[in-house]
């Protein structure tokens, strides 16, 4: 009976073990940076909700902090260039927290340690225009309501 119950505990610790390991898929890409930079064309799925697959159950490199897409004014095609800077009051007043660069695809990203909860984001486009938000963010996913509930995040 000894042997059994030690067999059947080592089954039980190799099962608890691999079960574990199944279920941590995708906890490991939080580990990685991935930010988004100007000139790069690395990103993909333009107008998706880039935090749907970059968070720690996704299959997407990196837990983003903050993600979306940027379109030009017709809001077909995205820009190739520009920033997003998250400041603590509206109208770029406060402090800036937090600038992310978009690239080259209209993509911006980052799994930088910082919360844009409550933070005002301001768009500025490839000709320097700007665009600001009028609301504090609930939220670092643009794309979950831009382009779903909202207009696409646009410039001109």
């Amino acid at each position: 009976m000894k042997k059994l119950n030690g067999f059947l505990g080592m089954v039980f610790l190799g099962s608890v073990f691999t079960l574990g390991m199944n279920s941590c898929k995708g906890t490991k890409a939080c580990k990685d940076d991935n930010i988004s930079a100007a000139g790069s064309d690395d990103s993909h799925n333009k107008g998706m909700n880039c935090m749907q697959c970059h968070q720690a159950n996704g299959d997407g490199a990196g837990c983003f902090i903050a993600a979306g897409t940027v379109y030009d004014m017709t809001m077909s095609n995205t820009v190739s260039s520009g920033k997003v800077d998250f400041y603590t009051g509206p109208n770029e007043t406060g402090t800036l927290k937090q600038t992310i660069m978009i690239d080259s695809k209209g993509n911006f990203y980052t799994t930088a340690d910082f919360s844009p909860v409550g933070l005002y984001p301001v768009v500025t486009g490839p000709s320097g225009n700007k665009k600001e938000m009028g609301s504090a963010l609930n939220s670092g996913a643009c794309n979950s309501c831009h382009g779903i509930s909202t207009d696409k995040l646009w410039i001109d």
